[in-house]
């Protein structure tokens, strides 16, 4: 089988947030996006003749900022994506596009949704307009409340929003704050991430130069379990280390990843991962732009061997509250995952932060907080 997800990267942005490393450009030249877009149909059209589709369960397209584009390049976009994979959809597809309060008007929305779009991911990080301007965001609380109930109307009854925790002069309070206006919307599924201060951002810059006041590790880690705890309280289940669902709305395409199953990358910068084999696409869009004209954009690719594959179903899976499915795991690989990683294994459960339960194996509360570390004994 060919894989069922495919991965769809727009790398346009109004501006670059300060602590924001994935591959995205600030532009004002609108033939730069039509060049863009024109260079990702020739992509998709070779990958799929190169791959042909079977049949397409999940469409996540991220960015940058998807919703950046303009009604007329949204719906080229939309129906570029139709014509290449539109008679191969699940009659149950989840397709996804992350959106900017700010970028998201009535009529960009009503077209995304008659065009496919069925679930949207909100770049909402706080719901505190100082803490906004600080992380270099456009939109403010008042946006954000504009853009979901326009989402609402337009038909999406499958909305997401992204939060931040352990951000400059947060609070727990602030954060409390805005855990109490994120729920008072009544989404279906939240995201909530830690800020990691990544290298050439504005933020890294501050943080060298001692300008970034963050909280300490303790104040972070009480963040991270008032999150937890919020969210079981108010109906939302962890079914990963920072995702939370009412049931039956957990994002099926982002599983595809923590179940370390195969999908299409396309687009500047995109990862891959198709018949055993990942790829990473060019980054920089003139040399993304130049590679479509000549073939596939890739400058990157190779096969996955066996062992670090069997890494990967490990560290990914047990990201995820059921944990790695360990019948799964020997269907797959032929061998048992004791087997290939006993030791670990027993002393990881022996440190209370590894427990086995109805054939999984899975982190702990204990571990929950702690993953990375459990995660880096599974690397050889």
């Amino acid at each position: 089988m060919t894989p069922q997800s495919v991965y769809i990267h727009i790398p346009f942005c109004t501006n670059k947030c300060y602590y924001c490393d994935f591959n995205s450009f600030v532009t004002n030249n609108p033939q730069l996006i039509w060049d863009y877009l024109d260079a990702l149909d020739k992509e998709m059209e070779l990958t799929f003749r190169e791959r042909p589709v079977q049949e397409v369960k999940t469409i996540f397209v991220g960015g940058g900022t998807p919703t950046f584009l303009d009604h007329a390049q949204m719906r080229a976009f939309l129906q570029m994506v139709q014509n290449h994979l539109g008679k191969h959809w699940a009659a149950d597809i989840e397709f996804s596009m992350e959106a900017n309060p700010g970028t998201t008007d009535s009529e960009k929305l009503r077209i995304m949704h008659e065009l496919g779009v069925n679930r949207l991911s909100f770049g909402v990080q706080s719901f505190d307009n100082a803490l906004l301007k600080r992380l270099g965001r456009i939109h403010d609380r008042d946006d954000v409340y504009r853009s979901i109930e326009n989402a609402k109307a337009a038909g999406f009854a499958n909305i997401s929003i992204d939060l931040m925790f352990g951000l400059p002069d947060q609070t727990m309070e602030i954060f409390r704050q805005t855990l109490e206006k994120a729920f008072e919307l009544g989404t279906k599924h939240f995201s909530a991430y830690s800020l990691k201060v990544e290298e050439n951002t504005l933020f890294h810059t501050l943080y060298q130069k001692d300008q970034l006041p963050l909280p300490s590790e303790e104040a972070e880690l009480a963040m991270y379990m008032v999150l937890i705890e919020e969210m079981e309280r108010r109906g939302y289940q962890q079914y990963e280390i920072s995702n939370f669902a009412k049931p039956g709305f957990e994002s099926k395409h982002n599983k595809t990843y923590w179940l370390n199953r195969e999908y299409y990358g396309l687009g500047a910068g995109a990862h891959g991962y198709v018949c055993g084999e990942r790829h990473v696409n060019a980054g920089p869009l003139a040399i993304y732009l130049q590679k479509c004209k000549e073939g596939l954009p890739r400058v990157e690719q190779f096969a996955v061997p066996q062992e670090d594959a069997m890494e990967e179903q490990m560290i990914l899976g047990l990201r995820l509250r059921e944990g790695v499915d360990l019948a799964q795991f020997a269907s797959r690989f032929g061998v048992s995952a004791h087997e290939v990683f006993e030791t670990i294994i027993k002393e990881e459960i022996a440190k209370g932060m590894l427990e086995e339960q109805n054939g999984c194996l899975k982190l702990t509360k204990r571990g929950l907080p702690l993953g990375n570390e459990v995660f880096a004994r599974f690397l050889r």
